[in-house]
């Protein structure tokens, strides 16, 4: 089974607004393109995107101007090692983590990608309702 890519836009919060899934082979900036074309034409007022390092070049540019989108990339300065939090970029990497935690999107089961979209649907489905029907203090309980 080929491997494949999640390509996500998520709000402040790290919700979910746009998923798009794509074989393991697209590069990043090349799945951008479709991915913030929709996050656009879904959400019109959406006026700034922060990306990471791989969201570079001509393609980006391009898309800048098409949609009217301020695409700020956030880069890692090289000179710094180990782990250090990057303002902005935490956010998309915290949801991916989110989703680390759930085992059917652990491994690529699924042998359609409109299915691997549906399964990290239904997991942020659940992330969400477990934050309105269970109260914070007894969601760190759980943990």
């Amino acid at each position: 089974m080929n491997g494949r890519k999640r390509h996500v836009v998520v709000d402040v919060l790290g919700l979910i607004l746009v998923v798009l899934v794509t074989p393991a082979s697209i590069q990043d900036r090349d799945g951008a393109v479709p991915v913030l074309r929709e996050a656009h034409r879904e959400y019109p007022t959406l006026s700034k995107v922060w990306v990471d390092g791989a969201y570079t070049g001509q393609v980006i540019d391009e898309l800048r101007t098409e949609t009217g989108i301020d695409i700020e990339m956030v880069k890692r300065t090289d000179d710094v090692k180990g782990f250090v939090v990057v303002p902005k970029r935490w956010i998309g990497e915290r949801t991916n983590g989110w989703f680390g935690k759930f085992r059917i999107l652990s491994k690529e089961y699924e042998r359609t990608i409109q299915s691997s979209r549906s399964d990290v649907l239904h997991a942020m489905s659940m992330i969400m309702l477990r934050r309105l029907t269970v109260p914070a203090d007894q969601r760190k309980e759980r943990r």
